[in-house]
């Protein structure tokens, strides 16, 4: 089943700062120091990417000759060095430069630019609902825009940022837009770029598609290569998820050394990661680990990314295989901190997109009353001339135009709350959400603590299930999850807690429930899960589960430990051939041996394990 956003390792320069880049034209040679300035700006501008040493170079020659320069001229330099602060990842420098721009350049179109690199900043420092709030000023203001490289920005700015909320089909639109606009036929490589990648991240476009092919060739055309190596990032990305780690591996390598002369980190840990992980499905354990150490080497410190929380997932995996327990535990402890921080990112920018949304139709319904409003004043003052009958007739009107304006105010008020109920429960089968679920039991364990009473984890999860979506499709896995969770909620008690952590595998949190019991309902659990009738299109779909139980009285009341604790007990249910309830430690586990015709169980129980806090099963 396709998740959306599941690469989402890469938006180019975290979504807008390449927007500033004209059509990559043929490198030339830096014009000489007397040529004028305003020719040197407009060069300098147009290849930022295409030549990004040249660049470089050209930003130096006018920084020397700032004192002989026009107001409107410095003003642009100063938006070209503070564009250039926002590509070394010095973020809080060039908010602090593209802010003053905006506030004090007075030139309409540098400020449409420098507001749609400001909108990335913002979202970079996870100030998402103030980017959000900018960026719908910027699309209000599209249509003033005449200037085509900031009409670009803003469509650019719109298409990317938008993704990175999950609103994909808007995004393309935006992205369509650039396509479709006559003056902005120098920017089809990005055009391209930006819709492509909606429609990957959505699921409507697969890494083979003809159309990513186009997009790369409009690249090469356009001698935009790092787009078009952000691109071969997806195509690789495709293959690895295929099964084609071979494929990946060659077309990654074959660019490589060309992604790490861009000096830009992020699509070159894109590359790494992307390694990492097509080495690792090869077996190539020494391969695995070098490329995943090299993501963690140019991280940015205090942000949390894809790449990142994969790459914990390979030193993990490469550790567990290795039977180095202590470094394995250490990567796997560092997999969930980063995985959570990430999905949390994630799930910000997402309500932060709705939060905006509903404050820019509420203050637009605030503006309607206090029109209305004015209006009623007007004519209340024409009432005062009439005779009182008349006056009676206009004053039920305003009352009833009044109670309008308060019915539609309590009904956006209702859709808020809505929105924030459904942020609580999974969307497919109904129980408690991953972080619902987390926030929920690590309260309750710190009630039992307080009160010395025992308490229970149970993991559950449901057996090949990659099997049943491989072949009978994603509907019929739908259906099979569904069916699971209502036999094992035949089964639970009125203050258990049910959450889906992702995929196909679950949590049941047992307050007051000692391990013999946990164990027993467990027990009843998975025989009812192997005894639900099938019928219609799953009657040929034979379900079963592994469990995995940890207890407070031996795993302590750290939700953390009784997750890495059930997560061990649940690989060793795996291990020792699925359909099964274990109860133990990590430590009860850690001398085991994988046998080698286990090792499809060990795999999937290895992911279960590296998800324990915050994860996603696959």
């Amino acid at each position: 089943m396709f998740r959306p956003g599941a690469r989402g390792r890469l938006m180019l320069l975290a979504a807008c700062l390449l927007l500033g880049s004209h059509t990559g034209a043929a490198r030339a040679d830096a014009p000489a120091p007397t040529e004028d300035p305003a020719v040197t700006l407009d060069h300098a501008d147009r290849i930022k990417t295409s030549d990004h040493d040249l660049f470089l170079k050209l930003l130096g020659q006018l920084d020397e000759r700032k004192g002989g320069l026009s107001s409107a001229e410095q003003w642009r330099l100063r938006y070209l060095d503070a564009w250039q602060v926002a590509f070394e990842g010095r973020y809080d420098q060039a908010r602090t430069q593209l802010t003053e721009i905006v506030n004090l350049s007075g030139d309409p179109t540098l400020q449409t630019r420098a507001t749609a690199t400001l909108v990335n900043i913002l979202g970079i420092g996870r100030h998402y609902e103030d980017a959000f709030t900018r960026l719908s000023m910027l699309i209000d203001q599209l249509p003033a825009v005449k200037d085509p490289e900031a009409r670009y920005q803003a469509l650019g700015e719109a298409a990317q940022f938008l993704a990175q909320a999950g609103q994909f089909e808007l995004a393309s639109g935006y992205a369509q837009q650039i396509l479709d606009d006559a003056a902005l036929a120098g920017h089809a490589c990005q055009g391209q770029y930006f819709k492509v990648n909606a429609l990957y991240r959505s699921g409507r476009i697969k890494g083979t598609d003809p159309e990513l092919d186009r997009a790369i060739d409009a690249c090469h055309d356009q001698h935009q290569e790092l787009f078009a190596n952000a691109l071969r990032g997806e195509r690789a990305d495709y293959a690895i998820k295929q099964g084609h780690a071979d494929d990946a591996v060659t077309l990654l390598l074959a660019h490589y050394d060309e992604v790490k002369s861009y000096r830009y980190p992020a699509l070159l840990a894109d590359f790494d990661t992307l390694l990492a992980q097509a080495y690792w499905e090869q077996g190539d354990v020494s391969q695995a680990r070098k490329y995943a150490n090299a993501t963690l080497a140019d991280a940015v410190p205090n942000t949390y990314a894809e790449t990142l929380s994969k790459a914990y997932q390979v030193l993990y995996n490469v550790e567990s295989r290795l039977g180095n327990l202590p470094a394995a535990l250490e990567y796997h402890e560092k997999y969930m901190e980063a995985d959570k921080g990430y999905l949390n990112d994630v799930s910000a920018r997402a309500i932060a997109y709705q939060t905006v949304k509903q404050q820019l139709l509420a203050n637009k319904m605030q503006v309607d009353a206090l029109n209305k409003q004015n209006q009623i004043l007007q004519l209340q003052r024409k009432l005062d001339r009439k005779d009182m009958e008349t006056s009676r007739l206009y004053i039920a009107l305003l009352l009833t135009i009044v109670a309008s304006i308060a019915f539609w105010l309590w009904r956006t008020k209702r859709s808020q709350l809505r929105f924030k109920r459904l942020a609580t429960r999974d969307s497919l089968t109904g129980v408690h959400s991953r972080q619902h679920f987390v926030d929920e039991a690590d309260l309750a364990l710190h009630v039992a603590a307080k009160s010395n009473r025992d308490a229970c984890l149970v993991l559950l999860d449901l057996d090949r299930f990659k099997e049943v979506n491989d072949a009978h499709g994603h509907v019929i896995g739908d259906l099979v999850l569904t069916r699971a969770v209502a036999a094992c909620q035949h089964h639970l008690r009125r203050h258990d807690l049910f959450g889906r952590l992702g995929g196909e595998e679950f949590a049941i949190y047992m307050p007051g429930c000692s391990a013999s019991q946990a164990c027993e309902r467990a027990e009843r659990v998975r025989q009812a899960i192997s005894a639900t009738p099938l019928w219609g299109e799953t009657r040929h779909v034979i379900i079963t589960a592994s469990f995995g139980v940890a207890s407070t009285d031996r795993s302590g009341h750290e939700l953390r430990q009784l997750m890495i604790d059930a997560e061990s007990a649940l690989f060793e249910a795996k291990r020792s051939g699925r359909n099964r309830v274990v109860y133990g430690q990590l430590s009860d586990f850690a001398a085991a041996k994988q046998p080698a015709d286990a090792a499809d169980a060990s795999t999937e129980a290895g992911d279960a394990a590296g998800r324990a806090y915050g994860g996603h099963r696959s």
